[in-house]
This record gives C-alpha cells, structure tokens and sequence, in this order.
C-alpha cells in the first residue's frame, strides 16, 4: 500500500505543480472565449466550470481507466509508474494543450488544428484517421453495454437498437439538453464508486507488491506457467503493450476528440487548468484505484473474498482444466464482483452505471465530435437540424453496417477493440506533435511535449512492429526498429526547427 499511497500523493501534487508549470507556460488571458463570442445554442453554449468539468471527465473517462487498468494490473505495480507518469507529464499536458488549443481556434476539431500546425496532408489523413475512430468508438461502447443488459431484461438487438436510437437523438440536440443535464450525475456515480473504493483499501489495508519488489516476479504477462500457454497475455510484452493497455488513465488520443466540445463550453481561459488537466488527472486516480484493487484481486487471492462458495468451486473446478483467472474474469465481470462484493447492492448500482452508463456516454460524444469534424472539415453549419441530418445520416449507416459485421462474426469486437487501442495512442502521437509546433512557435518551452510526443510515437511504432495484429514481427527486430524510428523523429523535428528558427529570427 506504500507504493499506491505516494503514488496517489504525487498525482495531487501533479496538479497543483506541474499543471500550473503547464499553464504558465501555455499562458492563458483574458480574450473572450469561443463560448461567449459565437453562442449559438447547439453546440456553442456557456455552461456552468463545476458542469464543463463533470462532462469533460465522463467524456473523457467512459470505462477507460477502469478495463485499461484492470487488464495492465497483470503487468504488477509497475503500471503504477506508467499511470503517475504518463498522466502528469503526458496526459494531462496533453488534455490541457490540445483543449485550450481548441479554445485558440473557436473551438475546432482535432484534424483542423492538426492541419493548421502539421501541413494540409497531415490534416487529410487525421480527418479520416479521426472519424474512423470516433465511428469504432461508437459502435463499440453500443454493443459492450447491449451484451450487460441483456442479462437484466430484454434481448440484445432491443438494447442495440435503443442504445443506437438514443445515440442519433443526443448527437443530434444541443449540448445543454441531454449531456449538460445527464452526465454530470454518471460523472458522480463514477467518481462515487471510486471513492467509496479508495476508503475500502485503506480500510482492509492488503499486502500488496510495491515498486521496490521483485517486479519480475509480480508481472504475469513474464510467468505463462500462471496463465497458461494459451493465454494472450503472455504473448504482450511490458514494452509497449502496458502503454497501450493502460491508455485513458496515462495518455488516450481519444480525449483530444472530445476536448473541442468542452472548449465550446468554457466561459473563460482561467479555467482551463481545472478542467482539461484536472480531469486527466482525476482519471488517474481513478485508474490508480481500479489498478491497485485489481492487484489485489488477482494476486493475492482477492476474488476469494468476493465470490460465494459456489462460484470459487467453479472457477477451481475450470482452473484445473487449464482455464486462467484472465479469462474467467473479465474486465466488465471484475467491475460488478468487486463492486457488488465491496460495496453491496448500492455497488452493484455503481458498477451497472459505470459498465453501462459510462461507455454509452462516450459513445454519444463520439458521434457528436465526428458530426462536428465532418461538419467543420465541409464547411457545413450546424445551427439547422437538417444539416446537422445532412452529416449524420452518412455517418451512421456506416456505422450500422460495422456493427452488423461485428454482431456476426464471434471475434468481431476484439478486432475493433485492439484496433481501437493502437488508433488511440496513435492519435495522440499527431496531437503531441501539433502541440509542439504551436509551442515552438510560440516561442515556448516546447519540450514539455516534444518528450512524450518521441516516447509515444516509439510505443506506437513499435506495437505495430511486434503486434500479431498488425506485422508480429519478433522482440529483437521490433525493438531495433523502435530506435531507428526514435532517431528518425529526432532527425525530422530538429530539422525543421532550425529551418523554422532560421526563417523566424
């Protein structure tokens, strides 16, 4: 519990130092925002800060910091590092930027800031890159939720069809009358849960491993003999799988989608820091929670205590058939037992909420940042309702017919899962570098986003390189190709920064 408690500390203390560092640096003012100078009460709306923050994290959160978390918990306490580190020098510097970047620019999208600072080809290929991702995200927190609620009442294609139903109803309205109304209580329920977790810890105070162990020994993914010989996870090395794994409590691309919402939103710059790095940061803590009680739950026998008699039987009875943990339990299955186990039948509520609720949520905002990219990226307004249709009808018959194929092929969501996994980091590599152009244009210290921008691009790199999805080529050439990639980037920044420097004296 050590490591868990100073790494809680430094995340909080992340916020109120090196945020502020950030924001000093970016240096927000007194010019009016995109709210306030373009209202136009659809997606342009002056919203109360404690309201903007709310949304923002459930945006931003959905079930991310909690699946990511519990799938990079087989990796030991080392994902503790990657979650304080990545978010408050990463993630959260990432949020902060691209968010008051948006605000900067009247609130646009990611591919047209992208395509402001990186060049008209970049922007081509991130308007496409991004919409396919918001479209995957869509479609994959519409099935997810369907499959969970089934098992409550109704068939899976009802739920589909009235989840897919509310999705077109909420893109389509103004901001202020479903997510400005909505969110904020599952915004509250996700961070109830995480409290009421947090006390829970410190009050049966496990033996857990800590940062100063024998990490190798703590790492699953390292011990097939735990898991078994078919298990994926030992097919995952540490590096880069954990950085992709544990995205949305370090660093996600994803969020650079959403920001632009929020940047329509804000009343004034001040407030940038609590609610794009506030929230980054707050979704750390709640990936540190998930990540330190799952530690516990698969390592040192955790899920005994939350199981009748009857389901540990059971899952003995598979295990010596040769059935892992990891694949007994699954992220949604780990969320309802330990919530239902900890916190009783108000938990179990919490835990459908945030399995259920959370991922609808942002796959709503998905298709509303999509509408508002194609829109943007056209020239299309969005004022009238029949051009706002004019956007969405394309967007979701493209995505019916992706979840058709994923609704009839048994493996069809995994595909888009991992595939999602490595667009989303990837995106944030273009969101970093956009970044660091419009620092070093600035004139400001840009390598508070040149570090992570070489790091990410590397983690990327090199999980296409070594991924059996993608290329599967093996450890030694994939990480060879890491650093052949890491010099290449080196090369390519500084180059054009003494160009841009010697053209700007």
């Amino acid at each position: 519990m050590i490591s868990f408690s100073v790494s809680l500390l430094a995340l909080v203390l992340g916020y109120f130092i090196y945020g502020k560092f950030i924001t000093r640096i970016f240096g927000p003012d007194d010019r009016l925002t995109p709210a306030v100078a373009n209202t136009d009460g659809v997606d342009y709306v002056v919203l109360p800060t404690w309201k903007v923050f709310m949304i923002q994290f459930l945006n931003i959160a959905g079930t991310g910091p909690i699946f990511g978390a519990i799938m990079g918990a087989w990796y030991g306490p080392v994902a503790y590092l990657w979650i304080v580190l990545g978010c408050i020098f990463a993630g959260a510097t990432h949020d902060y930027c691209s968010g008051m970047l948006s605000v900067r620019h009247n609130g646009c999208g990611l591919p047209e800031l992208i395509g402001h600072y990186l060049g008209k080809s970049a922007r081509k290929v991130m308007l496409v890159f991004s919409v396919l991702l918001l479209v995957m995200v869509g479609v994959v927190f519409v099935y997810s939720p369907a499959i969970i609620l089934q098992g409550i009442w109704g068939s899976k294609l009802m739920w589909i069809i009235l989840i897919f139903v509310y999705y077109i109803i909420a893109t389509m309205l103004p901001i202020d009358k479903i997510i400005g109304k909505v969110y904020p209580l599952f915004a509250f329920s996700l961070l109830f849960m995480a409290v009421a977790l947090l006390i829970g810890l410190y009050i049966k105070m496990p033996v857990l491993p800590e940062l100063w162990s024998d990490l190798s020994a703590f790492n699953l993914n390292e011990n097939p003999a735990w898991l078994g010989t078919d298990s994926f996870v030992s097919k995952n090395p540490i590096f880069p799988c954990l950085f992709i794994t544990i995205a949305c409590g370090a660093i996600s691309g994803f969020h650079a989608t959403q920001s632009p919402l929020m940047a329509r939103c804000l009343e004034h710059e001040k407030y940038g820091r609590p609610i794009f790095y506030g929230a980054m940061i707050t979704e750390g803590i709640v990936a540190l929670i998930w990540a330190t009680v799952s530690i516990y739950f698969f390592y040192y026998g955790g899920w005994r205590e939350v199981l009748d008699a009857n389901a540990v039987e059971e899952f003995i009875l598979q295990s010596e058939g040769g059935k892992t943990l990891i694949q007994y339990f699954d992220a949604p299955s780990v969320v309802k037992i330990i919530c239902s186990g900890w916190l009783g039948i108000f938990g179990g509520v919490l835990a459908l909420l945030g399995v259920v609720a959370a991922p609808i949520t942002s796959g709503d905002t998905a298709f509303r940042s999509a509408r508002l990219i194609v829109a943007e990226a056209l020239g299309i307004e969005q004022r009238t309702i029949s051009k706002r249709l004019l956007v969405c009808i394309p967007m979701f018959l493209g995505s019916i017919g992706l979840l058709i194929w994923q609704m009839e092929n048994p493996n069809g969501f995994n595909v888009i899962w991992q595939y999602f996994g490595w667009a989303n980091q990837t995106l944030s590599v273009f969101t970093l570098w956009t970044i660091t152009v419009y620092l070093v244009q600035q004139k400001k210290a840009f390598y508070v986003t040149l570090i992570p921008a070489l790091f990410m691009t590397v983690v990327s790199a090199t999980f296409l390189m070594i991924s059996k999805q993608a290329f599967g080529l093996n450890s030694t050439i994939s990480y060879i190709g890491s650093i052949v990639v890491l010099i290449g980037a080196l090369v390519w920044f500084f180059s054009w920064y003494r160009k841009w420097t010697a053209n700007n004296r």
